[in-house]
C-alpha cells in the first residue's frame, strides 16, 4: 500500500479506528482534511496516519482530546516542561481513579460474600444497596441484611 495516497478508509485501518472517527477528529481539528482533486477522492500521506497514531497513543495513555490539541501545539525549548507538567496532572488523575477503582472493588468483594451468605428468601444485598444507595452503608454483616 502506498502511504503517499491513502483513502481514508485505508488510513483509518491502518491506524485500527473506524473513518468516522478519523472524521470526527477531522472536525475537532486534530487532522487535517485534504483536499479533494476534481473528480478524485480524497488522499492521505504517511505524515496523516502517523498524527492519527499519535492520537489515539495518546488517548491510550489517558489524554483528553482537548489535551491532545494541546499537545499537537508543543514544540521548543519549552516544550517538555509543559509536557511533564501535563503528564504530571495526567498521573495525578490515574492515581487518584486507581484510589477509586481499589474501593469500589472492595466494595464490590463485600457484596459478592454478602450475596453469596444471604439465607434463601432473604433480600439481595446488591439490589439492596442500589435500591438505597446513599441511604444506608454498604453491608457488613454475613447474611443478615434486612429490608427497611
Amino acid at each position: 500500500m502506498d502511504l503517499q495516497a491513502l483513502t481514508i478508509g485505508q488510513l483509518a485501518a491502518s491506524a485500527a479506528v473506524n473513518v468516522e472517527t478519523v472524521r470526527y477528529y477531522q472536525r475537532r481539528g486534530l487532522l487535517s482534511e485534504p483536499k479533494r482533486p476534481a473528480g478524485g477522492i480524497r488522499r492521505y500521506t504517511s505524515s496523516d496516519l502517523a498524527r492519527l497514531r499519535y492520537i489515539r497513543r495518546a488517548q491510550t495513555m489517558g489524554f483528553s482530546l482537548d489535551e491532545i490539541v494541546g499537545l499537537l501545539e508543543l514544540n521548543g525549548r519549552r516544550a517538555c516542561e509543559q509536557t511533564k507538567r501535563l503528564t504530571e496532572n495526567k498521573l495525578l488523575d490515574v492515581r487518584k481513579r486507581l484510589g477509586e477503582l481499589r474501593k469500589l472493588e472492595r466494595q464490590l468483594s463485600q457484596l459478592v460474600a454478602s450475596c453469596g451468605e444471604a439465607s434463601v428468601g432473604a433480600f439481595c444485598p446488591t439490589l439492596e444497596l442500589l435500591e438505597h444507595a446513599g441511604t444506608e452503608p454498604l453491608p457488613r454483616s454475613r447474611g443478615q441484611h434486612v429490608r427497611s
